[in-house]
């Protein structure tokens, strides 16, 4: 009876820690997708206003033009790049969220 309890204490021991590695790995990079966003967010702002100061400075119709549509392709080339980091961090984060329990899953898939 002793040694079942030990037993299950160390268990339960080693999935804290499991958890406390995992929970880290997670924060660490949502903390990165956070930077990123705010970064983002930020470069885009001063991008549209810079964009409208040149708007408001056009002096015909076809500067208006081509200062907007600089502006929209310039803005789709920079969101699509930073949709496809912000995919590589979610990707990152679900593995490094996983990388700690993947001894257990494969132990507990082969104990069956």
């Amino acid at each position: 009876m002793i040694e079942k309890f030990e037993e299950f204490q160390k268990l339960s021991k080693d999935n804290a820690e499991l958890a406390a590695k995992s929970f880290a790995s997670f924060q660490k990079n949502a903390q990165a997708i956070a930077v990123e966003f705010a970064d983002y967010s930020k470069k885009s702002f001063e991008e549209g206003s810079a964009a409208f100061e040149k708007l408001l400075g056009a002096k015909s119709l076809d500067k208006a033009i081509e200062v907007q549509t600089s502006y929209f392709k310039n803005s789709y080339e920079a969101f699509v790049a930073q949709a496809t980091k912000l995919g590589e961090l979610y990707g990152d984060l679900a593995k490094a969220a996983y990388k700690p329990l993947e001894n257990t899953f494969t132990k507990v898939a082969t104990s069956k």
